[in-house]
Order: structure tokens, then C-alpha cells, then sequence
């Protein structure tokens, strides 16, 4: 396939609008660089991630995506890799916040949780599209079950509760498109109850039961500590009004009452310096991204492609809503990142890799 050929049915609003999405993320780390100085390294960084992500998309669109599909072996090894990389944290990866989840190389870091993300998707997505027309057999949940279950137990103990609830709602998504029973979808339910309540009771560290209660019992809240991101995250929002303050002049995220206003909290700081017109405009961005995959999805031809770009719709969605909501004290916080946007290249190129695979699909 020639060049033009290739670019020709490249999707450049799905590309576009994943780029001014990440164009909005590093506006808003400009705008926070003058709060402290070492954001201005924060924001160089950001533009380098991007500029792999961007490269990394248009070399993997010129990949055939049936080399994922058709490879077993190469899945299953990206997968063990993912495994021993997470396992690694707990021996090579300092403690940042109180969590494992990156290695240090150099003035960077990298998180193995969100390529595994990718890496997951496109196991489970060749698992079940030949098996789809067997989902009346519960061995087939069971065992896209422990696939997801290996991950999801190495991180939740870094402790990351944020990234397990994502690698769940993929799995779910991904069942729920094979064409789950609703009997076994209930017995889900029934084991996800069983494991909740475990997990409150033994595995859940104090901050976190914290956070939960502090969510649904306001008055037990700790406005001072635990609720204190939420609460300076709804004035920063309040006070953006329609065409928000001005970069550079939201003195929320200006004078350090945000906190982490480049990761988790970035959405008020865009609401704070933008306004409602300014999270519209990434509300459209959003809405125009998911489309475009979910379009994918739809005029696929293969069970492959269309449960990979189900998949990652579902991914993002899930990630987009769980951090808007944490913003707006709809969710308790669980440290989910916004994609496209918040600081951090791990994300932002395994997005760009995800978006890379279905270009090919495109394409090819």
C-alpha cells in the first residue's frame, strides 16, 4: 500500500481530536508552570511523551494489526512481560506517594500499568473472538477472569485501587460485547459483592476506607485532609464561571489550594482558567473521540477489531468518567488520571499506541 493510499483512509478526526486534547493538557501545564518552577521540566517532558505517542501511532498504523490477532505466542509473551514488570515494582520502584507504580530511568518515569492495559486488551479481545459463540460456558468467564484477576492483584497491592476499577470495567465490557448470559452476568455481580466486602474488611488500606466513607457519610469527612482535594477541586470549578479567569490567573491552581492540579485534578484547573466554555470544548473532543472508535467498532468485520475498539472506547470512557466525577465530588478519589490530558507519558503514549492499533485496523 502506497502512501497515499495509507493516509487517505488514515482517520484524522479520530487523530485530530486526540491531539487537541493533549494540546489542552499541556496549555493547562503551561499555565500551572508558574505556580512552581519545576513544573516548566513537567510541561517539556509532556511535549516529548506526546511526540513519541504521535510517532509510535503512525508507525504501528502501517502495521499490519493481524500480527496481534494471529500470534498467540506473541500475545501471551507481551502479557508474561506486563507480569514480571509489575511484579518488578515491588523490588525496583521507589515509593511515590505511597504507592509503587513507576520506575525511575533517569529524570523519568515509567508506569507498566497502563501498557498492560493495552497488552490485556488485545489478549482478551483474541481470547473471545473465536470463543464468543461459546459464552454459555462458564469456563470461558473463568478463565478471562484470571487473565485479568493476575494484574489486578499486583497492583492493587502497589496500593492502586484506580487502575484495578479500569482493568474491571474492561473485563466487563468485553463480556457484556461477547454476548454474556445474564445468569452468569448476576453470579459477577454476586462475586464482585463477596469480594468488595472482603476487601473493606482486610485489604483496603485506612486512607482509602477513608476516602469511601468521607464520600457517602459527609459529616465524617475530613475537610482538612482526606476531602481536601475535592473540596479545593469544586471551588476551582465554581469559581471558572463560563469563560473561566485566564490563563495563568486561576488562584486556586496558581497558588497551590489544588493539589495535583497536572494529574488527578487537572479537569478544575481547565474548568477554573477556561470556564464552562472551556470544558465543553473537551467535552466535544471527548464525544468526538469515542465516536470515531465506537465507529470502528461497529463497520468491523473481524470479532477482533471489533472488540479491541470496543475496548478501548470502553477504557477511556470509564477513566473519563471516573476522573470528571472524582472532580466534581461524584466519585470518591481512586487517583485515575484524565486520558489525553492529565500529565504523564505512560498514559498519554499507551493511548496513542491503542489509537496507533486502530488506525491499522482502518487501514488494513
Amino acid at each position: 500500500m502506497n502512501l497515499d493510499t495509507h493516509f487517505k483512509k488514515f482517520d484524522w478526526v479520530m487523530f485530530f481530536s486526540a491531539l487537541f486534547l493533549s494540546l489542552i493538557g499541556l496549555l493547562s501545564l503551561y499555565s500551572s508552570s508558574f505556580f512552581r518552577e519545576d513544573n516548566f521540566s513537567i510541561f517539556k517532558k509532556q511535549i516529548l511523551f506526546l511526540a513519541i505517542g504521535i510517532l509510535t501511532m503512525f508507525i504501528l498504523s502501517f502495521i499490519d494489526w493481524r500480527v496481534f490477532k494471529e500470534n498467540s505466542y506473541l500475545i501471551l509473551f507481551l502479557y508474561f512481560i506486563c507480569l514480571l514488570l509489575l511484579l518488578g515494582l515491588y523490588f525496583f520502584a521507589p515509593k511515590i506517594r505511597g504507592i509503587r507504580s513507576w520506575y525511575r530511568i533517569g529524570g523519568f518515569s515509567f508506569s507498566p500499568i497502563e501498557i498492560t492495559k493495552i497488552v490485556l486488551l488485545i489478549l482478551l479481545s483474541k481470547y473471545f473472538s473465536t470463543r464468543h459463540i461459546e459464552m454459555y460456558k462458564l469456563q470461558h468467564i473463568i478463565f478471562s477472569g484470571i487473565y485479568v484477576f493476575l494484574p489486578s492483584l499486583l497492583i492493587f497491592f502497589q496500593p492502586d485501587l484506580g487502575s484495578v476499577i479500569i482493568l474491571f470495567c474492561l473485563w466487563v465490557g468485553i463480556l457484556i460485547i461477547s454476548g454474556i448470559k445474564l445468569k452468569h452476568f448476576f453470579i459477577l455481580i454476586l462475586l464482585g459483592l463477596v469480594i468488595l466486602s472482603f476487601s473493606w474488611f482486610f485489604l483496603l488500606k485506612d486512607y482509602q476506607r477513608a476516602r469511601i466513607i468521607g464520600f457517602f457519610v459527609p459529616k465524617e469527612a475530613d475537610y482538612l485532609g482526606i476531602k481536601w482535594s475535592q473540596e479545593q477541586a469544586k471551588i476551582a470549578i465554581g469559581s471558572g464561571g463560563i469563560f473561566g479567569q485566564g490563563i495563568k490567573k486561576g488562584s486556586q491552581t496558581q497558588y497551590g489550594f489544588l493539589p495535583e492540579s497536572h494529574t488527578d485534578f487537572i479537569f478544575a484547573a481547565i474548568a477554573e482558567e477556561f470556564g464552562l466554555v472551556g470544558v465543553s470544548f473537551v467535552f466535544i473532543l471527548f464525544a468526538i473521540l469515542l465516536w470515531r472508535i465506537i465507529k470502528i467498532s461497529l463497520s468491523s468485520q473481524t470479532n477482533f477489531c471489533r472488540l479491541f475498539s470496543a475496548g478501548f472506547a470502553f477504557i477511556l470512557f470509564s477513566q473519563i468518567l471516573i476522573n470528571i466525577g472524582m472532580n466534581l465530588s461524584l466519585l470518591p478519589v481512586v487517583g485515575i488520571s484524565l486520558p489525553l490530558i492529565s500529565y504523564g507519558g505512560s498514559n498519554l503514549i499507551a493511548v496513542f499506541v491503542g489509537l496507533g492499533i486502530l488506525e491499522s485496523m482502518r487501514i488494513h
